[in-house]
């Protein structure tokens, strides 16, 4: 029913090729719900991961949480701007990281527990993920699992 994508073979010969490029794919491809697609889709929109520090990298993304204020008031918190291309590759592989990743299930879980409504806790994993994948690469390793 589902064959392979017209584009997937030409962008794997292009990752075999290219060292570099083949390992951040796969750091980012061993993260629990991000596949092959998603990485290159990053990797594509989002070249910069593994050189900003932990609180710049989810910026260019638009997934960094901007606060609206005006001297002494202050309205609600929201994302805005970046690459939508990244928070579009994201959504889904988010929903599925939020199921088998139980790290990201606890801090959703944690999120709507505090009351924050559905779409704003997934837009809080979506962010921790693109934060994950830039100290991964900032550290070139792999996603493991941590020891309970």
């Amino acid at each position: 029913m589902f064959g392979a994508r017209p584009l997937d073979a030409p962008v794997d010969a292009l990752g075999a090729e290219d060292a570099h490029l083949s390992r951040r794919r796969n750091v980012l491809a061993s993260i629990p719900g991000l596949g092959t697609v998603t990485a290159h889709a990053l990797l594509a929109d989002m070249p910069e991961p593994g050189g900003m520090e932990d609180g710049q990298a989810a910026a260019p993304a638009g997934l960094a949480p901007i606060t609206r204020r005006s001297g002494t008031w202050r309205g609600r918190s929201f994302v805005q701007g970046g690459r939508a291309a990244v928070r579009q590759a994201l959504y889904m592989p988010t929903i599925v990281a939020m199921r088998f990743n139980t790290d990201l299930k606890r801090v959703y879980d944690r999120l709507i527990a505090k009351g924050k409504h559905a779409e704003v806790a997934i837009t809080a994993i979506m962010r921790k993920l693109v934060v994950l994948a830039n100290a991964l690469f900032h550290k070139d390793r792999l996603w493991t699992q941590k020891a309970a």
